[in-house]
């Protein structure tokens, strides 16, 4: 890498000196310091951003985020790269090149159309993106398989892909099962829609499609990959050789149950894998690289630097921790979303209504944390945030609480909005801390608020005002003291 710059650099000099003493003139005016182009600015009275690694946002508060575009080899887009297929654990384009794409992903295409426009896709790819993810939900409100507009969904998707291609990207097309829990609930509709986008993107080269965003509940992976040698036929009848990217068990979480039993009847498969980094840590971090040294090809296609809630503290620590990770395996990765959602995984700030032209100050913490790391991967150097302020954490979210004689802890695992009301997952464990053991046990867990419970498994449930309660079910009512039950999980709001 150092070396082509070095040459590119003595090119450039003698081309500089030719022009000098040739035609006896000074003008160099649009040259890229890196031997880039430089991108156009939209706004007459901003300066362009400098891509200059040792800039800090200090020093560029008011300048607009459309950065010079270095001519980085190892960013690779399908006009130079091709193809991408799976060579082993990694993603290599059409030479045998190992390629990293790393990119960003949109919200609810359903909830945030506005953001799928030409424009915005141009500053994401100056920033340094060369992939951007189509999140198409399917069971939530405005869901494909519910009460969305299908024919509407769909034009998003396909614009959003000629967008992707007009800017030199790859483009993931995601179909973001979440709340529905197992794929094969809509799995008829998956067939439809994989068949018809495949054969739409056919002739692209920059098409990479995944099949079950986030698996969960009673989603084991026997389940997932029956559905996924389901659905890939289908896009193969169509996309020969497109990449294909399955989602794993536990909200993308569970590489190593696909590594142990992996889909090997096709080729140019990926698997998934899903972090929030204040909530995902080294045990995550150990799963995925023990995964891909057993053989798995990896593809993070979401995550963020906030907690799994999407909207809780950031943990920049974790989130670099999981960066490096990544490098060190060249696995690609796409965080989540473009919007300006009032949450802390938007890279947008809510106050800010434009959709495309972004400056640094429009972009949340989140936001200025990508595009520092965007920019950093593409000039290879290091990057610095500015200071933040400091987000506190919901306590409320990971609290451990005395019920009956038990300590129950609830982890909050995911959220969403379902029809205009935020929807909270929890993953709960409940121990015998009695001092003697029991053959069945209560528990009450009392919330801010009223609430109400939308599902539950591996216990019986049910609510009053702020409390919740939760039961054994036969399987898991007997506890020696200090003995936990664990995988007891709860659907909520308040």
């Amino acid at each position: 890498m150092r070396k082509k710059f070095i040459v590119l650099a003595v090119i450039m000099a003698l081309t500089m000196v030719f022009s000098l003493v040739g035609c006896g003139s000074s003008d160099t005016e649009g040259a890229s310091a890196s031997g880039g182009t430089d991108a156009e600015v939209s706004a007459a009275e901003t300066e362009e951003l400098s891509a200059e690694p040792e800039e800090d946002y200090e020093d560029i508060e008011d300048e607009e985020v459309e950065a010079e575009l270095f001519e980085d080899f190892d960013l690779a887009t399908p006009s130079v790269n091709g193809a991408l297929h799976v060579d082993g654990t990694q993603l290599v384009d059409e030479n045998g090149d190992p390629v990293q794409l790393r990119g960003i992903s949109s919200h609810g295409l359903a909830w945030f159309p506005e953001y799928i426009n030409s424009d915005c896709m141009a500053d994401l790819h100056a920033w340094g993106a060369n992939v951007f993810r189509l999140a198409m939900y399917t069971a939530e409100s405005g869901g494909y398989c519910t009460d969305g507009d299908q024919e509407a969904l769909k034009e998003l998707v396909k614009e959003g892909v000629e967008y992707a291609t007009d800017e030199d990207m790859y483009v993931i097309v995601d179909w973001h099962i979440l709340s529905e829990g197992t794929p094969t609930t809509y799995q008829s509709e998956a067939e439809e829609f994989f068949d018809e986008m495949s054969a739409e993107f056919a002739d692209h080269n920059n098409v990479l499609y995944e099949i079950c965003n986030e698996p969960n509940g009673s989603a084991d992976w026997d389940t997932i990959k029956a559905y996924a040698e389901d659905i890939i036929p289908i896009i193969r009848a169509n996309s020969p050789n497109a990449v294909i990217i399955v989602g794993t068990p536990t909200w993308s979480q569970e590489v190593d149950k696909a590594a142990a039993d992996p889909i090997t009847d096709y080729d140019n498969i990926m698997y998934t894998l899903h972090f929030y980094a204040a909530t995902h840590k080294d045990d995550l971090r150990n799963k995925m690289e023990a995964a891909i040294n057993d053989g798995l090809p990896i593809f993070v296609t979401e995550f963020g630097i906030c907690d799994a809630s999407g909207n809780g503290t950031i943990d920049e620590e974790s989130a670099d921790a999981w960066v490096e990770l990544m490098d060190k395996y060249n696995v690609s990765y796409v965080m989540w979303n473009l919007s300006n959602k009032d949450e802390s995984s938007s890279i947008i700030d809510s106050s800010v209504t434009k959709t495309f032209g972004f400056t640094v100050d429009d972009l949340s913490h989140s936001g200025r944390w990508i595009y520092s790391l965007l920019q950093s991967e593409m000039s290879g150097q290091p990057y610095e945030l500015p200071e933040m302020e400091e987000e506190t954490e919901d306590d409320s979210a990971y609290a451990a609480e005395a019920s009956n004689g038990m300590t129950v802890t609830k982890s909050l695992t995911n959220s969403w909005e379902d029809n205009g009301t935020q929807v909270y997952m929890y993953d709960i464990t409940v121990t015998n801390s009695s001092g003697a053991a029991v053959t069945s046990w209560t528990v009450n867990i009392d919330f801010d608020s009223d609430v109400t419970i939308s599902d539950g498994w591996n216990c019986t449930y049910s609510v009053s005002g702020k409390t919740l309660t939760l039961s054994s079910v036969d399987y898991n009512g007997a506890l020696d003291d200090g003995e936990s039950a664990e995988g007891i999980g709860v659907i909520v709001s308040y």
